[in-house]
Order: structure tokens, then sequence, then C-alpha cells
């Protein structure tokens, strides 16, 4: 135990110490909750803790999202952060915002759940082992914060199990230098197979070649200077998720997507599907620079494997040394007892919940993080919290039992464990159930915020202008990162420092 927990009953046992189960703890602290934290591995930071086993990160891995989105509200990078930190500067942020709101009082290192089992008489039953020793207690709330990306799904790579070379999965990837002058297939399409692929091709391996299914467009990190985010997470976007017909946003975006990052096939690779919506889009800043480079080999997906050869859909052969497999994760939760599982409709890449989140049949549970996401987690994780802790504390507004029915329906109608969240929506989604939005007409008669939130990603201080728990810090803090890194015409906007918002946006 690396605090003191809980020393009475828990009103609420929070199962994993990752980042969002450390933003669920501080937030339910905040609501005065009894909170008992249960982490399995001997630290906390989850997937940012390289050591910890349910760790996929690498030793040099940075980050593929901005420093001012990879962070909560109310801790900070320290100055000199680069734009994209490494994982270890993320892993100290953690640290940090454990320690700024004392949450090792809550947290108890070195326990895994076996079993949170729900009870006839309602509540639920958290039981765990720690140093040997099984343990348990009773708590009429949990939240299951464990993660998604923890259990790497099986490769459907035809001839994986008689390859005569080594196969590996990406989480287990340890860096290039483990396949120096290797000739290594990387199976995979998205944003960690892409990572890892420009990892091993400037890291020494001798041959680098890529297999997947589709080509995806990829955007890059940066642009004219700009994180990405800037320009396809902001405001303005998230609310046409809702309010602009489907074939208007699918336009809008692949319009947005050709003009920061082009078609793929300009860079010599396959041209995506003639249909963007069927396309998907991914991330890399270096993919396809290393395709026009010629310094990586692109294939179809394998279709067999004979020794250490490998044959490929579009009729290739190569003689290879690994076969790499970054062919995504499926949602693990083995502690959920057959009713809970049963309840949400568990499977492998995903579940029925009420905004991600409740179920009404299962009072007093909650999922936090537990959709695949595109962008940031940071953002809507802290919003997720709130809601959460807003929700047991009967602070949220209205979300009752009609508004969870609702919710249910809207998981199955919309598809919600379909595919990738986006960033922007997510937070947004969550900051509206918290009620913590700042929609214009809460802003008072801050014309500046009024023009300027629409036009700049959304980060965690954004929601915390209005509503519970507001922050005096935030609105200085939001300029301070729109002047670094919001779009060229914000931030040239922004240089007019008395009055720019009497000045017209730029053409």
């Amino acid at each position: 135990m690396s605090g003191t927990a809980a020393t009475r009953r828990p009103d609420v046992v929070v199962v994993g110490a990752g980042m969002a189960g450390l933003a669920a703890t501080r937030w339910l602290r905040s609501e005065g909750f009894v909170v008992l934290t249960l982490e399995a591995y001997d630290d906390l930071g989850g997937q940012w803790h390289r050591d910890n086993p349910s760790s996929g990160v690498w030793p040099q891995m940075r980050t593929n999202t901005a420093s001012f989105l990879t962070r909560f509200s109310d801790v900070d990078h320290p100055d000199g952060t680069a734009v994209f930190p490494r994982n270890g500067e993320v892993l100290d942020l953690l640290r940090t915002y454990a320690a700024q709101h004392d949450l090792h009082e809550s947290l108890t290192f070195g326990a895994r759940v076996d079993e949170v089992a729900l009870l006839e008489r309602g509540g639920y039953r958290v039981t765990w082992t720690r140093a040997g020793t099984t343990a348990s207690v009773e708590t009429p709330r949990v939240v299951v914060a464990t993660g998604r990306y923890t259990t790497p799904e099986p490769p459907p790579v035809p001839g994986w199990d008689t390859f005569g070379g080594r196969t590996e999965h990406a989480f287990d990837y340890p860096g290039p230098e483990a396949f120096r002058d290797q000739r290594v297939v990387v199976c995979g399409g998205a944003i960690s197979a892409l990572e890892v692929l420009t990892d091993l091709a400037t890291g020494g391996a001798a041959e680098v070649h890529l297999a997947q299914r589709r080509q995806r467009y990829v955007m890059p990190k940066m642009y004219v200077g700009t994180p990405v985010e800037s320009y396809v997470f902001t405001r303005a976007l998230a609310e046409g998720v809702t309010s602009t017909p489907l074939p208007q946003q699918v336009a809008a975006a692949e319009a947005r997507v050709l003009r920061l990052a082009g078609n793929p096939a300009d860079y010599g690779a396959p041209a995506p599907h003639p249909d963007f919506a069927l396309a998907g889009v991914t991330g890399s800043q270096s993919y396809l620079n290393l395709v026009a480079e010629d310094r990586v080999v692109l294939h179809g997906w394998p279709t067999g494997t004979a020794g250490r050869t490998v044959r490929f859909a579009d009729g290739d052969v190569e003689d290879v040394d690994v076969l790499l497999a970054a062919t995504g994760f499926v949602l693990d939760l083995p502690f959920l007892d057959a009713r809970i599982s049963t309840t949400l409709g568990l499977g492998p890449h995903g579940c029925t919940a009420a905004d991600f989140t409740f179920h009404p049949d299962l009072p007093g549970l909650a999922l936090a993080g537990l959709w695949a996401q595109l962008g940031p987690y940071a953002v809507p994780l802290e919003q997720q919290a709130r809601f959460i802790a807003y929700t047991f504390s009967g602070r949220a507004p209205a979300y009752g039992e009609a508004a969870m029915r609702a919710g249910l329906e809207a998981c199955v109608r919309e598809g919600h464990h379909v595919g990738y969240r986006e960033q922007h929506e997510m937070a947004l989604r969550f900051g509206r159930l918290a009620g913590v939005d700042p929609t214009p007409d809460r802003l008072g008669d801050d014309a500046l915020l009024r023009a300027l939130l629409p036009r700049v990603a959304q980060s965690a201080d954004v929601f915390r202008l209005v509503g519970p728990d507001p922050d005096p810090g935030a609105r200085e803090r939001i300029l301070r990162d729109a002047r670094r890194f919001a779009a060229p015409e914000v931030r040239q906007w922004l240089a007019h420092d008395e009055h720019p918002q009497e000045v017209p946006w730029p053409a």
C-alpha cells in the first residue's frame, strides 16, 4: 500500500490507477467520497508506466498527442517540455497530479482485482489478491478504469503460428535495437503500426515492410508548425457531429484531410478507398515521407507463410526474419461477474452502456475510459470522471434512469463501440453531461472567449470556466495555449492584444 487507503468502508472502489483511474479518484474525492483505488501493479500510471506488464509503451516512445491536450486541467507539464512529450514525462505528470491531490491516501498497489460481483441486496463485492492474501470489501459504487489497450487481439495473419522466424505483437515491442539488421514485416495500418514502423525504419532494421488490408488517409502530427489537433478537434467541429448531416460531415472531413495531409497515393502509397468513410484516417508524422523516400516496402495482407517466407495478397513474396502484428486490442474485463458482463453485453470490442459510462440495471457501476479513441485521452477522461463523480453525488444535471435508458438506445443505434470516437466529440459529450460546457450564454460578457473557443482545440481548461468547480486560472491558460498552439490565423487574430474580439477574422 503506497499511502493510507480508506480506513473505513469505501463509498467507491476504483479499479485501476492509470490516467482514467487517477482522474476518477481525484474527482470522487473532491465530491467527498471515501475512495479505495486498487492497482494491480506496484505503482501508478497504467500504460504510461513502461515497466507495468499492462503497458505497451516502449522506452523511447513519444506521445502522438500534443502536450497541451495530454494533461488534466489542474496539472501542467514543466516549462521546456516538447510539443510531444516522452512517455516518462507523462508518467511524471501523473505522479505530480497524484501528489497535488493527495491521491495516495486512496491508492493500494499490488492489488489485482479477482472479481467485482453484483450483490442481491444492491451494491458490489470487490475481491482482490495482494501479496498472496485475498481480501474483499462491499461498496455501493465501483468505477472500472482498467484501460482499453491492455490485451492484444490475436493477429488475423494466416501462417502466424507456423512462421519460421520471430513473431511479436506491437504491445510487446521493446524498441528498435532488438531488431537491428533484421528484416521485419509490420502487420497493420493504424497509428501503432505506423509509429513502430517509423521507429524500425530509422533505428537500424535491415528492411522494413508494411502489410495492410487497406491504405488509410494519414494525418501528420504537425502542420505548418501547429499540432494537428488545433485543426481537427475544435469545438465547432465537435458541435457539427450532432448538428450536421453525416454526408456533409464526411465531405468536410475529406476536404480537411486532403488539405492537411494530402492523398497517400501522391507519396507512392496505395490509393485509399474512394469512399472516404470506408478508407478511414490514422496518424503519423513520418510514414508517408518514408514511403516517398523508398525506406519501407508496402504489401497487401499476408496470405500465408512457409518457413521464413511470407506471401501477400498482392502476389508479393518476401523472405523475412520477424512478423510484428499491430492489429489492435480486445476489451478484457475478466473480473466482472457473469451477471454484470451479461447485463453490459460485454464483448471483445465493446459493451452497451449509456454515454459510454452507466447502465440503469447496474446502479452504482461506472465505466471509465473504455472506448476506442482517436486523439488525446486526458481531456475527455477528466470530463468523464467529473460526470461520474457529479452523478454519484447528485450534482450532475438530471442524469437519472430515463437518461440512462435513452443512452442505452443511442449506444445501439449509433454504434458507440464500433470504430473510434474522436477526442473533441467525447470531451464535449462528457462536458455537457457534467454541466461544465462553456456555451456562449454561460460566458457572459467575455466576448474574447466566445469568439475564440469554437476555433481552438478543446483542452481540459475549457471545461473549468463554468459550472461546478470553476478554476480562476483556466482562462489565462486557454489564451496561453492558443497563442502557442492554435492555427496560424487564430494566433494572428490573438496578436491584437488589446481588443482582438473587435478585429475581423482573417479570410
